[in-house]
């Protein structure tokens, strides 16, 4: 008995608004992880810019979000970068209220 091979040949793409959600994600993420790393190595006397660049990663996060979720509502796509990009964005809200939450109640 031969093994059948079976293709599936299929027009999906994967959605540009999935793709740059997962995108912003990853800039966000790497910029938080900049931000708080060197803060650690000036062992917490950071200059104003690092709030600055959190608050933009914040809405950074927020843009993304919402770019995965109108990106998952499209038809016959593929949905994994907008599931990445919901994802990593989530993430990158959670560490920032940790952030937040630690710097307000130490």
């Amino acid at each position: 008995m031969a093994k059948k091979n079976s293709y599936m040949f299929t027009n999906k793409q994967h959605t540009q608004k999935g793709i740059m959600s997962t995108i912003l994600g990853v800039i966000s993420l790497a910029t938080l992880a900049y931000a708080v790393f060197r803060s650690y190595l000036s062992r917490g006397d950071i200059p104003r810019q690092y709030g600055a660049a959190a608050m933009l990663v914040m809405v950074f996060a927020f843009v993304g979000i919402i770019l995965g979720v109108v990106s998952k509502m499209e038809k016959d796509k593929f949905y994994l970068f907008s599931y990445l990009g919901i994802g990593l964005n989530i993430l990158v809200l959670a560490v920032i209220s940790i952030i937040l939450y630690a710097g307000a109640y130490a």
